[in-house]
């Protein structure tokens, strides 16, 4: 991917900025870890103008901020982040929104006269300050029930399971927020614990990115994917741990915040659409998902992840999507009667049987044991 010298620039001033901050070692390694990821995100903006002006409000004793709260953009919004443009939210940690701070406050901010788009249109941005890790005592954050990370019992396999950086506060009054143009906060809640407030979502920006893409290549294709619908969006591992029985992995994705189970729900009622008209619901409307997955990875590279096929006689038919940062398949079956699902893994690599629901090709299967990703 190539970095144009401005957005280089953003690169060279944030670790600059870095130096003069005076923060603890501790924070200060989490930012730069933060920033390892934060800069490739920048970079990646199809808006020319990646830091706009977020407003007026105060907080924290920074400039342009609300804890845990929408901000109001002063001029109307032409597009969003990301690469769908459609990305309205932020989770950021204090020690983060500190670096942004400064580069909103107009110290660090290019000539918009080289860039025509950050005249046209702002960026609608809604920033929340995330609870830190560090903030979890054993199990519990502020009353909520999360459980351990695999990393807090000895199983991380590699950085992508290292401990999430922070938790975004979801309370009564911001769950409805919109934080891209299809999804809410509320969306990817853990489904567990329902009369506890606040309660704690990790949730990463680019699945929002990838989503959002998913539904623009299907609708470019000829499916209406307008009403997609996360089924299950991030997972305590103390729930994660509930769902063992069901077929879901351990160290399942959906802790990390990167994943998320969907169907698209046009009518509302809950199941998967017939996307291919045959007036069956069933993995054959999945696969077109899936064929759309493989488009958006294919054009953004640094979205890939995994994607599965789920039918159960329970759930019916559904998709799991994520941006783990390596390609992975597979396809899981569970029938009425069956103690263990029934799985296929597909490899990585390219495969010659034919889908039915796209006419196009798909990874060959073996059979592995039944765990969802």
């Amino acid at each position: 991917m190539t970095i144009n010298p401005v957005r280089r620039g953003y690169a060279v001033r944030l670790f600059v900025l870095l130096g003069a901050l005076s923060i603890p070692a501790k924070a200060s390694a989490q930012l730069h870890r933060a920033t390892d990821t934060a800069i490739p995100w920048l970079a990646s903006q199809q808006s020319e103008s990646p830091l706009a002006d977020l407003g007026t409000a105060e907080g924290n004793g920074l400039p342009g901020f609300s804890p845990a709260a929408p901000l109001s953009p002063v001029n109307p919004p032409v597009r969003g982040m990301g690469h769908s443009g459609k990305i309205f939210a932020r989770f950021m940690l204090p020690e983060e929104k500190a670096v942004l701070a400064y580069f909103s406050s107009g110290n660090a901010t290019p000539d918009s006269s080289s860039h025509p788009a950050a005249e046209a249109g702002r960026n609608a941005e809604v920033v929340f300050t995330m609870r830190s890790f560090a903030q979890k005592v054993r199990t519990h954050l502020n009353g909520y029930r999360l459980g351990y990370w695999p990393a807090e019992r000895g199983r991380r396999r590699s950085n992508t399971y290292r401990n999430p950086d922070g938790f975004i506060e979801v309370t009564r009054e911001n769950q409805d927020t919109r934080i891209s143009e299809h999804f809410r906060l509320r969306d990817f809640l853990t489904h567990d614990q329902p009369n506890v407030w606040p309660k704690y979502v990790v949730l990463r920006e680019p699945l929002l990115d990838k989503l959002e893409l998913v539904i623009d290549d299907m609708r470019a294709h000829g499916y209406n994917a307008e009403g997609m619908r996360v089924m299950s969006g991030f997972r305590t591992p103390y729930h994660n741990g509930t769902r063992r029985r069901e077929g879901s992995a351990r160290d399942s994705r959906h802790q990390f915040g990167d994943a998320a189970d969907v169907i698209i729900d046009n009518d509302g009622n809950g199941k998967m659409a017939d996307l291919n008209g045959d007036k069956r619901v069933n993995s054959a409307d999945v696969k077109i998902i899936l064929a759309s997955v493989n488009r958006v990875e294919k054009r953004y590279p640094e979205l890939v992840g995994g994607t599965g096929l789920y039918s159960s006689s329970r759930s019916g038919a559904f998709a799991h999507i994520d941006v783990r940062g390596t390609r992975a398949r597979w396809v899981l079956f569970r029938g009425p009667h069956s103690k263990r699902a029934s799985a296929r893994r597909a490899s990585s690599k390219k495969g010659a049987v034919s889908g039915k629901a796209t006419g196009k090709t798909v990874p060959k299967v073996k059979q592995v044991s039944a765990k969802k990703p």
